[in-house]
């Protein structure tokens, strides 16, 4: 076993070499003698052939110990070297010629050919059977094979055990950075660093080793004879996913086919670890959800709330509570996790540098967070930080449908656990309200009372007859006449009647508008002037996203 070990090339796959080839029985009864490509018998033996024609190479791929006894390498120099030359572009390890009837020795051609190109020729002085060589050889092959996968296995065995015994992704990292003698990474599909194990040249720390090499080009190919594995993603509408990826640098000394045979073994092995902490993660994220939901719903006292909040590891202290609630909604996606989005926005908001405490809900769609505040004073800069952490999230953790609307964030009123209670559910109630408002990075649940309400009413026979009444002869007029004037009324309204910046927006000179403004009037028989005209018309083209 060790003999084989000693003269196997680890470099280019399982197989031996062609040194080890020449040491068995069967080529050393023929007594070899090497003419060329001394330097290069490390090269490894896929497999080994035997064959007389002159294209034989056309049969080849690469790799092969080759067994001739010279009938098809040609009569003149000229055929000899361009069958050299083939062979070696076909990438075979070795030209083994038995001496004999054909050749009592190798012409100079073959064998000057062979030297320029790189490809080890041996010439064997005694009559060799072939069929026993190839046994013989084919034999240790899949003798390395098989000792290539016991010493995989045994890593796989120690992983398993690792688990058994209540470790983790680190402790598999470390059995697998111990066998290859290099350190090891586990990385996500798009090259964030999550473990690192091993040591680097001199005992470097393995971070310093991925931030030279990896950090500053995740996508840039790994340094020659690294070893990269996919870790397969899990569950429904994830097949074919990536969800991580093991990367072994051969800092320290070269891998080897072994080295990637015990990455795909603990590659396994850390999908089943990542599926069952994804679970937990998510049993976690919707327990802190429940929580969320539980206090905005009255259903926990808010004098009870600070304890199970610290149980949850939420402790604000006495600082003011800031209610936020992100929907995601039709925008989706059918293949996202929920854990992984606890996750994303987790890190973005650990950026955020307030205490939070983060949920999910996915039967209704929701994200609930709680955040504790210095001050009520510093409740919008925060909004923001924590707005855009929650998009970023949902970006990172590939949950938005293509060209779908972005999700909607409500930030409610700052203040004690009572007022989080109140807050919770009156953003929860308004993020739902507010889908298809024109895009906001947040909104003030405050400010959106009025469309609330008007959702409230949404199944309501009244308010589809106010919104028919209100506006209902332009939108019939919409569906069969260009220009369209629905957009122009809201414009006009959203600018509060001042016509100048309502044409700027719109890009319409004075008099275009005016015709509109005009039509508009007559179609709906009023006064764009008057005030309760206004307040009854902003009201229609607000509940018109509520009503069939």
């Amino acid at each position: 076993m060790h003999s084989r070990t000693d003269h196997r090339s680890d470099n280019q796959g399982a197989g031996i070499t062609v040194q080890r080839a020449l040491e068995l029985p069967g080529l050393r009864s023929g007594l070899p003698e090497v003419l060329a490509g001394a330097d290069r018998l490390g090269r490894t033996v896929r497999w080994v052939h035997a064959g007389e024609v002159p294209n034989i190479a056309s049969l080849l791929k690469g790799g092969e110990l080759l067994l001739t006894t010279g009938y098809g390498l040609g009569t003149r120099p000229a055929e000899q070297r361009a069958f050299v030359r083939t062979l070696a572009e076909r990438g075979i390890a070795a030209l083994v010629v038995e001496l004999g009837p054909r050749f009592t020795r190798l012409p100079a051609a073959l064998v000057d050919t062979a030297r320029a190109a790189g490809l080890p020729l041996v010439q064997l002085h005694r009559e060799v059977p072939f069929v026993a060589v190839t046994e013989e050889i084919h034999t240790e092959i899949v003798n390395g094979h098989y000792a290539l996968l016991q010493r995989a296995e045994e890593v796989h065995r120690r992983c398993t055990e690792a688990l058994l015994g209540g470790g983790g992704v680190p402790q598999v990292l470390d059995i697998l950075a111990g066998f290859g003698g290099n350190p090891v990474f586990l990385e996500t599909a798009d090259g964030r660093l999550l473990y690192a194990a091993g040591a680097g040249p001199e005992g470097a720390d393995p971070l310093q080793v991925w931030e030279g090499l990896r950090g500053p080009h995740k996508q840039a190919p790994p340094p020659a004879g690294s070893v990269l594995v996919d870790v397969p993603g899990g569950g429904p509408g994830t097949a074919g996913a990536v969800r991580a990826r093991l990367v072994l640098l051969p800092v320290r000394s070269p891998l080897a086919p072994v080295h990637r045979i015990a990455a795909e073994r603990a590659a396994g092995i850390l999908a089943v670890v990542l599926m069952q902490a994804r679970q937990e993660e998510e049993l976690a994220a919707r327990g802190r959800g429940d929580f969320l939901t539980d206090l905005a719903e009255g259903r926990i006292a808010a004098e009870d709330a600070p304890a199970q909040a610290r149980v949850l590891g939420f402790k604000p202290g006495d600082s003011p509570l800031l209610p936020v609630v992100m929907r995601i909604g039709d925008s989706l996606s059918p293949g996202g996790g929920w854990a992984v989005l606890a996750r994303a926005v987790s890190e973005e908001l650990a950026a955020v540098g307030v205490p939070v405490l983060l949920g999910v809900r996915p039967v209704e769609g929701r994200v609930p967070v709680l955040l504790g505040l210095r001050s009520e004073s510093e409740r919008a800069a925060v909004a923001d930080r924590v707005a855009a952490a929650l998009r970023a999230g949902v970006e990172r953790a590939g949950m938005r449908r293509p060209g779908s609307p972005p999700p909607v964030v409500v930030v409610g009123v700052a203040g004690g656990w009572a007022a989080a209670s109140a807050g919770l559910r009156h953003a929860a109630e308004t993020a739902t309200a507010a889908q298809g408002l024109t895009d906001r990075p947040w909104y003030d649940a405050r400010r959106l009372d009025i469309d609330l309400l008007l959702w409230r009413l949404r199944d309501h026979p009244d308010l589809a007859s106010f919104v028919d009444r209100a506006i209902g002869p332009l939108r019939e007029h919409d569906q069969r006449s260009r220009p369209p004037l629905l957009p122009t009324l809201e414009t006009y309204l959203a600018h509060a009647g001042r016509k100048a910046e309502t044409a700027r927006e719109l890009h319409l000179n004075r008099q275009t508008l005016y015709n509109r403004l005009a039509r508009i009037g007559e179609l709906l028989g009023t006064d764009l002037d008057d005030p309760q005209t206004v307040l009854a018309l902003s009201l229609a083209l607000r509940a018109r996203r509520h009503v069939s």
